[in-house]
């Protein structure tokens, strides 16, 4: 059995009594300025998705008359609750994000039903308004435009023309940053092939190695991926001297002589706009998505491991993605030989969230 810190907000959060006494005058507080809190499923300091998180909570406490509480290493159990609990209560929060994917249900449903008055949103597109309440949401970064820049920088940085990606799960959102990446990576180099390695959880360190030196040792000179943190896929590639896109955040400083470029999630856009929002007394939106053209997606600054071709061609595709340039242009076929893509699919076309396919030009399997 794993045991979780007592700390002092979950100490309080499991106080219902002083829970109650701090309601009321916690309530006239927040009142005076805007408290948000964030809770993250593992470190602030990941280089991965927490961390992408925690950039975004910095952007938050640059704002004048906004207080930032976090919690880092909050389990997907009711630990979660409690810390939000805690947060309402004991520090006057009255817009939480809650950033991993397990916390939404059943905790956060439930917590906003319980505090009507808190707005609670959600880093996906899980909310439904047939089924949840008015102050839930979510909001979503669509990575995959970033992952297609990403190929497109690979394509063109690569010279043994075998390119590997490691994936944590073979779910839609997953399989579609690889075939994105794919996309990219066959616009610029038809030449050029993805190899693919799935370990099965989002963070499994030992396995992610395993898997970096098994791409590198079958020829491939340069590795992507999607797991929560890349720093140890990154890492160990950067070791074997081969070059690397990153993925959530910026892991460029891993990386100093292989690093290409990354897909980064850029929450600071969605929290820095809702707290403008509550501070005009506005309503949050319950849905919000975006990639490059809302400023809610970003690449990260070009490295050494980038050629001139790359860096040109990626920025060009950047700015043509903004302007809600395609990236699936159809008709395609899987890497089974089956059309899957009949025409083409706009960047937020509802049929993306039913991949369950791999394109053409990777080599591996969802099985």
């Amino acid at each position: 059995m794993t045991a979780f810190p007592l700390t002092r907000r979950r100490f309080l959060g499991t106080a219902a009594a002083g829970s109650l006494l701090l309601a009321g005058g916690l309530r006239a507080r927040a009142q005076e300025g805007l408290t948000i809190g964030l809770v993250y499923v593992g470190p602030r300091d990941d280089y991965g998705w927490n961390q992408a998180h925690a950039v975004g909570a910095a952007a938050l406490k640059a704002i004048p008359g906004v207080t930032v509480v976090e919690e880092e290493n909050v389990p997907e159990t009711v630990s979660v609750s409690q810390t939000m609990e805690s947060m309402i209560n004991l520090d006057g929060a009255s817009l939480i994000f809650a950033t991993s994917f397990g916390y939404f249900d059943p905790f956060m449903i439930e917590a906003a039903k319980k505090f009507r008055e808190i707005e609670f949103r959600h880093p996906t597109g899980l909310w439904s308004a047939d089924k949840h309440p008015m102050n839930l949401g979510g909001y979503f970064c669509y990575l995959d435009q970033g992952h297609y820049v990403n190929g497109i920088a690979a394509g063109l940085s690569t010279t043994s023309n075998k390119i590997g990606f490691i994936a944590a799960k073979p779910i839609s959102l997953v399989l579609r940053n690889i075939n994105a990446f794919t996309l990219g990576v066959k616009k610029v180099n038809p030449a050029a092939e993805v190899r693919l390695i799935i370990t099965g959880e989002w963070s499994l360190p030992v396995r992610e190695a395993e898997a970096t030196n098994a791409l590198i040792d079958a020829g491939c000179d340069v590795i992507a991926c999607h797991v929560d943190s890349p720093k140890v896929v990154v890492e160990t590639a950067e070791g074997r001297g081969i070059k690397t896109c990153g993925h959530n955040a910026d892991q460029s400083t891993l990386a100093p002589t292989g690093f290409i470029t990354g897909a980064e999630l850029k929450w600071g856009t969605v929290y820095t706009e809702y707290a403008g929002l509550i501070a005009k007394g506005e309503k949050l939106p319950n849905v919000n998505e975006g990639g490059y053209d809302k400023d809610m997606v970003q690449s990260t600054a070009f490295g050494a491991g980038a050629s001139e071709a790359a860096i040109a061609a990626a920025t060009k595709a950047i700015e043509e993605v903004k302007g809600g340039a395609p990236i699936f242009v159809g008709p395609l076929k899987d890497n089974k030989g089956n059309q899957v893509i009949d025409g083409t699919l706009g960047l937020y076309d509802g049929a993306l969230w039913g991949t369950d396919y791999l394109l053409e030009g990777v080599v591996g399997s969802i099985t």
